[in-house]
């Protein structure tokens, strides 16, 4: 297999797989739909990514000798799942009706991959994994490829958020949607907390 290829496949399970940025993609494209979804997108591809070149630029070197930073983070991380498990869990299912809602900006999509644990064992495990030994061009490489593969990975949850769109037009509807991703944020959290 190709190194390009077994690059692709690790960004594929890692960015496809259920996490709290892609249930935030999946809740945004079914209460906002596809193209104002795309913003948190674009900024979890970013935020990713640019984790990604830091990790293997050599941040890794400095969570090890400070290991109460990574502490701090996946504390953090785990605090602000929990934080969006209860707002979802909080919400009445009215669509916004009286309110002006905005679907997750940029800098929230960025904000959630360094608050998500999820993201940081990808980048430490994918450049552990692939760059050992601390190719620049190698990094660089795995960088682009990450990027294209979450980025795809990240929308196709959004793009099914809106397919459910139709069938959230009932508050009842969206209140157990919601619920249903609080529980799985909840979740996440738990595990990384395990993890």
């Amino acid at each position: 297999m190709s190194p390009l290829i077994s690059m692709a496949a690790f960004a594929l399970a890692c960015s496809i797989s259920p996490g709290p940025v892609n249930i935030v993609a999946l809740s945004s494209g079914a209460q906002f739909g596809f193209f104002a979804s795309l913003r948190h997108v674009s900024g979890a591809t970013v935020g990713f990514t640019l984790l990604l070149l830091l990790v293997g630029l050599g941040l890794h070197e400095v969570l090890n000798r400070l290991p109460m930073l990574t502490r701090i983070i996946q504390w953090a991380g785990v605090a602000f799942l929990l934080f969006l498990a209860w707002k979802l869990a909080a919400d009445d299912g009215s669509l916004g009706a009286g309110k002006s809602l905005k679907a997750p900006s940029f800098l929230y999509g960025a904000l959630m991959q360094w608050l998500n644990p999820k993201a940081w064992l990808a980048s430490l495990a994918g450049m552990g994994a692939y760059v050992s030994r601390g190719d620049e061009q190698l990094i660089w490489t795995f960088a682009a490829v990450y990027f294209l593969v979450c980025y795809a990975s990240i929308a196709c949850w959004a793009y099914a958020g809106s397919y459910l769109r139709g069938y959230l037009q009932v508050p009842a509807r969206v209140r157990l949607f919601n619920r249903s991703m609080a529980l799985l944020l909840a979740g996440s959290a738990v595990y990384l907390l395990a993890a």
